[in-house]
């Protein structure tokens, strides 16, 4: 989980990582779908011929999986969606 959002996410949503034992990538689901994404998404997309400033294009690449790319496992909404759902149903009780 990104450093910037752990505090939320751990303190007011009550969002937890989930510690998955090490395996070959093929019998770790979890790990292996992300890496296909960020393969198929982000390295794909990347000219190693220009100078380019590979720490921006990732930081670009984590604003747009987190805020705005849809996600089937979320029924088609982006993490930042789902975290921002949470943090008001939260924010309500109180």
């Amino acid at each position: 989980m990104a450093t910037s959002i752990r505090p939320c996410c751990t303190g007011i949503a009550r969002i937890t990582d989930v510690y998955i034992k090490p395996r070959p990538l093929h019998l770790n689901g979890k790990v292996g779908r992300s890496h296909k994404t960020d393969e198929q998404e982000f390295w794909q997309l990347i000219d190693y011929t220009a100078d380019i400033d590979i720490k921006a294009k990732l930081k670009e690449w984590e604003t747009y999986y987190n805020c705005h790319r849809p996600h089937s496992a979320l029924s088609g909404k982006a993490p930042f969606e789902v975290l921002r759902g949470k943090l008001l149903k939260t924010h309500e009780k109180v």
